[in-house]
């Protein structure tokens, strides 16, 4: 036998594990907050990425920073429970290069019942929970803007409104920062509370029990991965798995009274 021949043999078993890797992705790691966007995933978008020969691991969370702080770093593939302010905020003051890439169903912030139970109960000093990180806070304010309650101060950017920013508050309202998720139980301490969507669904609040309902799409929650990862193929399955007509009918009789995103209702 020839070198020749010997050496074609050589090459091919060299040159085989080069073209035989599959560099997409087999695992993908998503993380949501506790609740409606957990179910979402196990109901839902983890069935067909796995009938795609995907494995999904679903990591949950009960705040808003370790989410972005874990797909930085890349424990996590996919993050969805937030709105694109937030995101936004987050991503410029942490320097993290992270891209929204589909919007998904979202419970709207409200105002709920705390002691008191209807809008007409509103006195001179009642208290209002609202949530304390920056965007949320801002969303809630411009909430009880639009109820009435308050008025911003004029040429402020309302996505980066605090309570600083209050120019009239005709009922003195005194309002009471605490963490989002821990809105759900404050409503015994206060006489009204601004609850985010999520937190809202996970403790078996349904909106319909909301005294008002925030009408703003700013606020929508996205999907998100790192910017480096936005092209990869995997992604864009996550992309189609939660823009699905599977997804979409299963969303719109689980999830009654969300926003819908904006492009399902082209």
């Amino acid at each position: 036998m020839s070198r020749l021949s010997l050496a074609l043999p050589l090459l091919a078993l060299c040159s085989f594990p080069l073209l035989a890797v599959d560099e997409s992705k087999k695992e993908i790691v998503i993380g949501t907050t506790v609740g409606d966007f957990a179910d979402m995933v196990t109901e839902s978008i983890k069935p067909q990425l796995e009938a795609q020969g995907y494995t999904v691991k679903l990591v949950e969370f009960t705040d808003y920073v370790m989410p972005n702080l874990a797909l930085a770093e890349g424990s996590l593939d996919v993050n969805c429970f937030q709105h694109k302010p937030y995101l936004d905020t987050f991503s410029q003051s942490r320097g993290l290069e992270l891209s929204p890439i589909t919007q998904v169903p979202t419970g709207p912030m409200g105002l709920y019942s705390g002691k008191s139970d209807s809008l007409e109960q509103v006195t001179a000093g009642s208290t209002v929970a609202i949530p304390n990180d920056p965007t949320n806070q801002a969303r809630a304010l411009l909430m009880l803007e639009d109820m009435g309650w308050l008025t911003l101060k004029e040429g402020i950017d309302p996505l980066k409104a605090s309570e600083f920013d209050v120019a009239d508050n005709p009922y003195g309202l005194k309002l009471i920062m605490l963490e989002a998720a821990q809105l759900p139980r404050s409503r015994q301490d206060v006489d009204f509370s601004v609850i985010n969507g999520n937190y809202a669904a996970s403790s078996g609040i349904p909106f319909s029990e909301g005294l008002f309902l925030e009408r703003s799409y700013d606020f929508i929650n996205w999907v998100v991965v790192r910017g480096e990862d936005k092209n990869k193929d995997f992604v864009q399955d996550v992309i189609d798995a939660y823009n699905s007509e599977s997804f979409r009918d299963y969303a719109v009789k689980r999830f009654e009274g969300y926003k819908y995103p904006e492009s399902w209702h082209d």
